[in-house]
Order: C-alpha cells, then structure tokens, then sequence
C-alpha cells in the first residue's frame, strides 16, 4: 500500500469523507463542510444506529470532535477506524479514492502535533 502523506498537509476540508455515490447529507458531510457541527453530529449520531461501524461516518464524527475541542473523543474515534478493515473514501477534493487507516492516521498525527505540555 502506498501511503499518501502529502494528505497532512491538505485543507480540512479534505478530511471530510463522502459516500463513494455521491456527497449526500447521510453522513453529516454538507453540514461540516458549512461549519454546522451541531447539525452533522446529529445526522452521523442518527446514520450510525442503522451502519454501526461506518468507516465515513466514524471519520467525519471524529472530525467535528477535533473541531469542536473534544480532542479525547476524535482519538478514540479515529483509533476506532484503525480498529476496523481498512475501506477507501471518496473525499471531495481528492483525484482518487483515500484510505480509511491514511485518514485516520494523519489526522492523529495532527492531533498529537496540537498536544501541549504543561509542567
């Protein structure tokens, strides 16, 4: 598998994941996309009763988790995704498909990248 690290550097927007169809509002990913967390959480939370597990859905919710400063959720929840078999993201600004494991491994990365230390 080659691995695509230039996906730290993208735009946030990037890291929203979007069904392989097409980007629909079943996966929270129009309302991220419009900055409206409260709304998207509520779709994913509801889409995740009928597709527990859902690899685009576990990304974009970990992705308003980072967003909204709950930081140990969007690693539980990106660390749940590297749990599960890697699947490909279709993702809006990107000319191929993406790994769910690159995805999630970036974004802790990132995460880890924004941990401070105190003494």
């Amino acid at each position: 598998m080659v691995k695509t690290l230039q996906l730290v550097a993208a735009t946030a927007a990037l890291f929203v994941a979007a069904p392989a169809v097409a980007q629909d509002d079943y996966n929270g990913a129009t309302q991220i996309l419009q900055g409206d967390y409260a709304n998207a959480e509520k779709v994913i939370l509801k889409q995740q009763r009928m597709f527990p597990g859902d690899a685009d859905l576990l990304l974009n919710l970990a992705r308003i988790y980072s967003l909204t400063g709950r930081t140990t959720e969007a690693r539980a929840t990106y660390s749940a995704v590297l749990a599960r078999p890697d699947d490909l993201m279709d993702l809006p600004n990107a000319a191929r498909p993406q790994s769910s494991h690159e995805l999630a491994g970036a974004a802790l990365r990132r995460l880890d990248g924004y941990q401070i230390t105190a003494r």
